[in-house]
């Protein structure tokens, strides 16, 4: 028996290179204008800079507490009161983490265990269902039919079972860009009240929200929250996502939970960008209240300038996605679709079949519109010509 070259066997064995970084690769191959990967081609804001400088010249250089920097926690607490009348507990109920991604992760890895359900909506954020995987769960999921996306609550009692243990929720929603009203959280709450399900809501666009009534947030709902974890992301919020630093906002029972999983997988996150983030919630908070309005206006650049186009637009009520029908265009499939715009039409999109487990058949791709108004009208340009 030999030992050279042990490869191990895989726990994902069937997840390759994300499609995001397939696109972002393909776009950069091809000079196209990339409108696939979720993240601005502009920068955050200036006073956020000036105040990272300041904690790196001043020393604050070294690890910071486990559950986050004290002021950050205090500013989100304050920020979660204001917005969600919900004023969670500064050292029980708020953990800052290596972005959103961490939190979900540790928020799935500590909630479920071997052969325990959990219930996706498709379409759903690609991290899910590894984290699922890895926790030895077993992923169900009931998919949203386009264009509305909205949840059958029939289809979702159906599924639910006495294994059921955790329900994994997303608004405003990435990739449909439609948003959860407050009777949706209504009739989750009735649908799982007599059983031990907890939620999990990623919430990372929160403040990209443009019903009028604003983010509907399961911190909002007086009975959900005593069971649910709320997942956030200053990366979005600021446009700094290379910063990574989110958190999540949970009751401490479960927050106890998710900290014994964060400690061991970053255990805290860069001292001197959670200092800068507290002074920016705390002095500028007006950047998160306009934030709807900043991204509207790009919004519609974008829907204005496909009006020529032989694309259909569907309604986008948060994020910063506008998802596009093509099949006036092409009969391709939608990932053959996007391979063939981003080489012969020079701009790159997401197709949103690889957001779902089963099939999903419908000609739509997903186009990001955090990007400058040049930006967007080079690729409407573009899209105009098909």
């Amino acid at each position: 028996m030999t030992l050279h070259n042990l490869t191990p066997e895989s726990k994902l064995p069937q997840l390759g290179t994300t499609i995001f970084t397939q696109m972002s690769a393909l776009a950069q191959q091809h000079n196209a204008i990339n409108l696939s990967q979720g993240f601005p081609d502009f920068d955050g804001p200036g006073y956020l800079q000036e105040r990272l400088a300041f904690h790196v010249s001043q020393g604050a250089n070294q690890y910071a507490p486990m559950t986050g920097a004290l002021p950050l926690r205090e500013a989100i607490a304050e920020k979660t009161a204001e917005l969600y009348g919900h004023h969670p507990d500064v050292n029980s109920d708020i953990t800052v983490t290596a972005g959103a991604s961490e939190a979900l992760y540790a928020a799935i890895t500590a909630l479920v265990r071997p052969g325990d359900e959990v219930i996706c909506f498709d379409p759903s954020y690609d991290s899910y269902a590894p984290a699922i995987k890895l926790a030895g769960g077993v992923l169900k999921t009931l998919t949203l039919q386009p264009p509305a996306f909205q949840v059958d609550w029939r289809e979702f009692r159906a599924l639910l079972s006495e294994k059921t243990r955790l329900v994994i929720l997303n608004t405003p929603h990435n990739p449909s860009a439609t948003v959860w009203q407050r009777s949706d959280y209504d009739a989750l709450w009735q649908a799982i009240a007599s059983q031990e399900t907890y939620v999990l809501s990623d919430e990372v666009y929160e403040h990209i929200c443009f019903d009028e009534r604003g983010h509907a947030s399961v911190l909002a709902h007086e009975a959900l929250r005593a069971r649910a974890i709320a997942v956030s992301s200053f990366g979005k919020t600021f446009h700094m996502t290379g910063w990574k630093v989110g958190y999540c906002v949970a009751p401490a029972a479960l927050s106890a939970e998710i900290r014994k999983v964060h400690q061991y997988i970053t255990f805290s996150v860069n001292t001197p960008a959670q200092l800068a983030i507290a002074d920016m919630l705390r002095q500028h908070p007006e950047h998160y209240r306009e934030l709807p309005a900043f991204y509207r206006a790009k919004r519609d650049r974008l829907i204005n300038g496909l009006a020529g186009s032989r694309f259909k637009v569907l309604p986008c009520e948060g994020t910063y996605f506008l998802l596009a029908d093509y099949s006036a265009i092409s009969d391709l499939d939608d990932v053959s679709f996007c391979q063939w715009l981003t080489k012969e039409a020079g701009v790159a999109a997401i197709p949103l079949s690889v957001f779902c487990a089963g099939p999903f058949p419908h000609k739509l791709i997903r186009l990001c519109f955090a990007k400058q108004e040049a930006t967007l009208d080079a690729a409407a340009e573009r899209l105009c010509q098909l």
